[in-house]
């Protein structure tokens, strides 16, 4: 691990104890902060990872992990076995933030095998379907293109919502005024059939679910099927988000609170040096948010559509946290780093997939 880590844990772990390192206030508190699961022990499931960025579960319990810039594709067992099953074509790197990213496996897999990814290509990002069989991958059709890439602010989070349909993040691509852009498919979050195209109900009649979103990576669904999103600011404030359907949520008018007519404001929002967010998932009353330049794990509990007090777990403990998934039918998250990229600085294969139990 880097070396100013064991630097800061004395520090943060007293500033934490302080109740300092929370985020800021959105739009509300949560009627109760009462705890009632937090993470109680954590441990390594998988090492010897470059960059995993994109997880999504198979009905037998095992997941496929993606790797953003080898472009692979791996079948991780609960037991730890860690099995290669295949390469995604038509991928390029932007020698920043591309490549391949999310990947979403179909609730339908059992009948049609498919598996769902976003990647960047030699014209911009797209969202394509493969076949895995139970032991590699096949094909390659693309569903959705014309999503522009930039050497950063690509999003790339893919995920199943509880209505059966494809939702996925898309960033601005570097070029703020798409954001505001309803025509544009960046700064968006999407939202689409099996087949890429528009979602029955989509508030444009398009693929544009919400916009005004600059580098959103994190999608989950609550208890209650409500839709909530995390979303890289730029130098000031990272944002947690309640999304309803045609909504703005305020970038590049907006990065955080604002009183601007027609913006929604986030829930949460944080300094960009506590968080800086990737993925989020929802367990047993609660949003677990992975933070990347803040290096920790961060638990928002929810009551309705109101996100109460936030706390950090794990600071500068592993590095950059890239993504968190709730194991299926268990109180435990699977967490994975991403500290062989450029702002991690260590080499290929120091990166981990760990598992925290929650009490």
């Amino acid at each position: 691990m880097k070396s100013h880590r064991n630097l800061v844990v004395a520090a943060t772990a007293a500033a934490l104890a302080a109740g300092l390192l929370v985020g800021t206030a959105g739009t509300g508190n949560a009627s109760s902060d009462r705890v009632d699961s937090a993470p109680s022990s954590i441990k390594t499931v998988s090492s010897g990872w470059s960059i995993p960025w994109g997880l999504s579960w198979l009905p037998d319990g095992s997941a496929l992990i993606t790797e953003r810039d080898s472009f692979k594709v791996f079948k991780l067992t609960q037991s730890g076995t860690k099995t290669q099953v295949g390469t995604v074509p038509n991928v390029v790197t932007t020698s920043g933030e591309g490549g391949l990213l999310g990947i979403a496996v179909s609730p339908n897999w059992n009948t049609d095998h498919y598996v769902y990814l976003m990647h960047t290509a030699s014209e911009g990002n797209r969202i394509a379907r493969m076949t895995f069989d139970g032991s590699s991958l096949s094909g390659y059709t693309t569903l959705v293109s014309g999503i522009k890439k930039n050497k950063y602010h690509n999003g790339g989070r893919l995920k199943f919502g509880p209505d059966g349909y494809l939702y996925a993040t898309a960033g601005d691509a570097q070029t703020s005024d798409l954001a505001q852009d309803k025509n544009a498919l960046n700064g968006k979050i999407l939202r689409m059939t099996t087949d890429g195209k528009p979602a029955p109900g989509n508030p444009f009649g398009t693929l544009v679910y919400s916009y005004g979103h600059r580098n959103p990576q994190g999608l989950t669904w609550d208890s209650a099927g409500r839709l909530w999103e995390a979303e890289l600011g730029n130098s000031t404030y990272d944002e947690l988000n309640l999304i309803e359907p045609g909504k703005n949520y305020g970038w590049p008018t907006c990065e955080g609170s604002c009183s601007t007519s027609g913006m929604t404001n986030p829930k949460r929002q944080w300094s960009t040096g506590e968080a800086s967010p990737s993925g989020v998932t929802y367990a047993d009353g609660a949003l677990y948010m992975a933070a990347l330049k803040g290096e920790r794990l961060w638990r928002i509990p929810v009551d309705g559509t109101s996100a109460g007090t936030p706390k950090a777990y794990y600071v500068s403990e592993y590095g950059r946290q890239r993504t968190v998934e709730t194991v299926p039918g268990k109180n435990t998250l699977w967490l994975s780093t991403t500290n062989a990229d450029n702002n991690g600085g260590e080499p290929d294969g120091a990166d981990k997939v760990f598992q925290v139990e929650l009490k």
